[in-house]
């Protein structure tokens, strides 16, 4: 592939879209109980990939990254790929309510499908940098449905971002599917960061709608299940995830850390601020 080479080499890349979940507030904590040493890096549920960026691809042997959700994968693959096609792309857009609702409404088209990568990718950007309060959420049938966020002055266009991104992407692998799908790849030389949609703390906070899926209780008993597998073959893992009954429960033989997180990218105010949330490990660093 042709990397269009980037004037601000210098510049730290950085999440380039918004993400329910996203972890730049918790960072520090993440690093702090990270394993020592990390030789193959492995993260299946990517988001917005804040831990990702902080890493250093030339001290690792190799970093493999993988989403669920198609339309955030193509996005990583066109910024690693053309990243000045997708900021001429981007430039493009228009931040009114209603080009931003016809925006949203090109997924209930049929031929959607058929669009290039670049305007996908493009316009899942645009509808995050515009949307209410950074939310990506579809509905049953795969279809985007966040309101309109009515910014006053959104960076749609963030040129050092994305070229910092996908300099950085040259060395990462991408995969597109279910989080298990990483397992024929892992080795003892693992380490598996996992961040999934959290389990909800109560009956109403119950956001899951990153894909049209879902991410019920037998989805976070299946990671456990895998995370079992990570340690079986000698492999590391650190999983975030809500402080819920069922995760204390699930991750009882395992250490379980208690941090407080900011959270600033919620469907309801009331999820906003802080709150705890819990790391779990298998190793000790």
């Amino acid at each position: 592939m042709t990397l269009n080479v980037s004037p601000l080499d210098t510049v730290r890349p950085k999440p380039f879209i918004k993400w329910v979940g996203g972890k730049r507030q918790l960072l520090p904590e993440l690093q702090r109980y990270l394993p020592e040493k990390i030789t193959d890096y492995f993260e299946p549920f990517i988001g917005g990939g804040a831990l990702l960026w902080t890493l250093d691809p030339q001290q690792l042997r190799s970093i493999t990254i993988n989403d669920y959700n198609a339309e955030l994968v193509n996005a990583y693959q066109v910024v690693r790929d053309k990243p000045r096609q997708l900021l001429d792309s981007l430039a493009k857009h228009r931040n009114t309510e209603t080009y931003y609702y016809e925006q949203r409404a090109l997924d209930r088209q049929d031929n959607f499908n058929r669009r290039t990568a670049v305007t996908r990718a493009s316009r899942f950007i645009y509808l995050n940098k515009t949307g209410y309060n950074g939310l990506y959420r579809v509905n049953s049938k795969g279809q985007h449905n966040v309101p309109f966020g009515r910014y006053a002055n959104p960076t749609i266009v963030d040129s050092e971002t994305i070229y910092a991104c996908s300099a950085f992407l040259q060395h990462v692998q991408l995969m597109q599917g279910d989080f298990d799908a990483i397992r024929p790849l892992l080795s003892a030389d693992a380490f598996v960061y996992l961040d999934p949609p959290y389990a909800p703390v109560s009956a109403t906070a119950n956001f899951t709608s990153y894909t049209d899926q879902g991410f019920d209780h037998s989805m976070q008993q299946r990671l456990k299940e895998l995370c079992d597998y990570i340690d079986a073959i000698g492999a590391k893992f650190m999983l975030s995830n809500s402080a819920a009954p069922l995760i204390y429960k699930l991750y009882q033989d395992y250490e379980v850390i208690e941090v407080q997180a900011s959270r600033a990218v919620n469907s309801k105010a009331s999820g906003r601020g802080k709150v705890t949330e819990l790391i779990v490990r298998n190793y000790q660093t």
